[in-house]
């Protein structure tokens, strides 16, 4: 299962990776992803049920115990249902470069 709230991805796991530690939250939220221009950002509350780990290379993971919220300034909230997922950011390939980059939200 994939869910998506504007560029950030939700990739539905089955389990984790190994050595992980919790992401420090600001403000009591988790920062998922921060705009470079507006310094909006995609969040999920410190308070919820849900936890983000961080792997050696920077990639969040969320686990939902519960049903849970994220939230954006400029994006309608979704809900992710209980589960493990992976997070991750659109791509997008210059087709003349062929240069990969992070979709600029």
């Amino acid at each position: 299962m994939l869910d998506q709230q504007g560029d950030v991805l939700f990739h539905s796991v089955d389990k984790l990776p190994d050595d992980l530690k919790v992401a420090r939250s600001k403000d009591n939220k988790f920062i998922l992803a921060e705009g470079e221009a507006t310094g909006h950002h995609h969040s999920i509350e410190a308070s919820s049920d849900c936890l983000i780990m961080e792997d050696k290379d920077g990639t969040l993971w969320c686990i939902a115990d519960k049903d849970t919220t994220v939230k954006h300034q400029e994006h309608d909230p979704i809900t992710l249902p209980k589960g493990i997922y992976k997070v991750g950011i659109v791509r997008t390939v210059d087709p003349l470069t062929d240069e990969i980059g992070a979709v600029r939200d």
